[in-house]
């Protein structure tokens, strides 16, 4: 029992789950949220975040198992495609009802992001449009985390692009290392046209426009933190870019644009924690 709970809970994509349900918390934690509106933030974007990742490793079961990915417990067999169906469905079923005692509009939020990532996995991520869900789905998580907290006014405009933005530049940078395995099964989402010196020269564009939003966004002058976080933007950005030239070059996976790219990801999400009350104004 201990193995196949096991085996489940890495068909959810655990690693990106954790990151997004552990960043929401702390979110509603640095907003002001009591700790019944930090659970139920914390618990809603849980069982969103198993849902999308559920659900994505259903539908790619046999893009995966073609591509040889021994790291998917569904491709080889350690979990059964319908559990993780199943699984998916019940997550999706109970997101929204565990987002209703923050209220209507928080619950829509949560829905809607929900809804977003879905899109994706199927049939979005095949087609131009791919970023689109992304862009909406990461706009919608401070949205929900916000609206959320009792007489919190809507997200400010700075909130939301900053969000959306880092969205877009996720989707981009996430499929770096995979181009290769996406293009022998035919995933041909937007950044997939671009190759990888497109797409990594496009999501430095678009987490240099994150950065810039979470600097100049805040009322007042950009703080050091700030002012720190947008020179490193501008010195990691076009390493991850030259990264991805030299990979596209070699023939091999842009492994170190994307761990360059991370970086400059992680440095806009704290930004983000650091704003704490002023994203409400």
């Amino acid at each position: 029992m201990r193995r196949a709970v096991r085996d489940l809970l890495r068909a959810c994509h655990p690693g990106p789950a954790a990151v997004v349900t552990v960043v929401a918390a702390l979110l509603a934690v640095a907003s002001g949220h009591p700790v019944a509106g930090v659970l139920t933030v914390t618990a809603t974007v849980a069982a969103s975040q198993l849902a999308v990742g559920w659900h994505n490793d259903w539908l790619d079961a046999d893009r995966d198992a073609a591509v040889g990915r021994t790291d998917k417990p569904v491709a080889v067999g350690a979990v059964g495609r319908r559990t993780v169906g199943v699984g998916a469905l019940v997550a999706a079923a109970v997101t929204v009802p565990l987002a209703l005692p923050a209220g209507p509009w928080a619950a829509a939020a949560a829905g809607l992001g929900l809804a977003s990532a879905l899109l994706y996995n199927w049939p979005l991520k095949s087609t131009p449009v791919s970023p689109l869900p992304y862009v909406v789905s990461f706009a919608a998580l401070p949205t929900f985390v916000l609206l959320a907290l009792p007489g919190s006014p809507w997200p400010p405009a700075w909130v939301l692009t900053a969000a959306g933005l880092l969205g877009a530049a996720a989707h981009f940078v996430n499929v770096l290392p995979d181009l290769a395995d996406d293009a022998r099964t035919g995933v041909r989402g937007l950044p997939h046209r671009f190759g990888a010196v497109g797409s990594g020269l496009i999501g430095g564009v678009l987490l240099l426009g994150s950065t810039a939003a979470l600097v100049l966004g805040p009322p007042g002058p950009p703080s050091w933190a700030g002012l720190a976080a947008g020179a490193f933007a501008v010195v990691a950005l076009p390493a991850a870019g030259y990264a991805a030239a030299t990979a596209a070059r070699r023939g091999v996976r842009a492994v170190g644009a994307f761990r360059a790219a991370l970086a400059v990801a992680l440095v806009d999400v704290l930004l983000l924690l650091v704003s704490g009350a002023g994203l409400r104004e």
